[in-house]
């Protein structure tokens, strides 16, 4: 763990650390793109789940896929500088680890779902497979775990 450490050294995290409102800020910025990705994934899975049926389903499900990956790209990068602060700390927490696994198996499901030839199929046809819909609990579940699991990290 002491190779983390290198990255509490580097200009980003001294001045974070120097200027406690651009911690404000980046912290910040995690937040709304935390809300942004769970938000539209959100609503996006519970209109694969037949929720919300007059938002018409391939335009609906295009653009909030689109604004989740901008959302969940920000989150990335934005939770980045926050652990460039305290990275030994936040690598030996507990809900940190649990958080990062939640947000690597809801992307790999989103990436999988989208891939897959049911996306493609509904976006032509209009129609939601059984397999679209497990997809769709799957993101529900984890996302919101996710969310969770990092509020989680300040109480460990």
């Amino acid at each position: 763990m002491e190779w983390l450490s290198v990255l509490g050294e580097t200009s980003v995290a001294r001045a974070l650390i120097r200027a406690p409102v651009l911690y404000i800020f980046a912290s910040a910025a995690h937040i709304l793109s935390l809300a942004m990705l769970v938000g539209t994934s959100v609503i996006l899975d519970l209109r694969l789940l037949g929720r919300f049926k007059s938002l018409p389903l391939a335009e609906t499900a295009e653009l909030l896929s689109r604004i989740a990956a901008l959302a969940l790209c920000l989150a990335v990068l934005t939770g980045a500088v926050l652990f460039s602060v305290r990275p030994v700390e936040y690598a030996g927490n507990t809900a940190f680890l649990i958080k990062l696994l939640l947000v690597g198996l809801g992307t790999a499901n989103a990436v999988f779902i989208h891939l897959s030839r049911d996306w493609a199929e509904m976006i032509v046809e209009q129609q939601v497979s059984l397999r679209l819909k497990i997809g769709a609990v799957i993101s529900l579940t984890t996302w919101l775990s996710a969310a969770l699991a990092g509020r989680w990290i300040g109480f460990l």
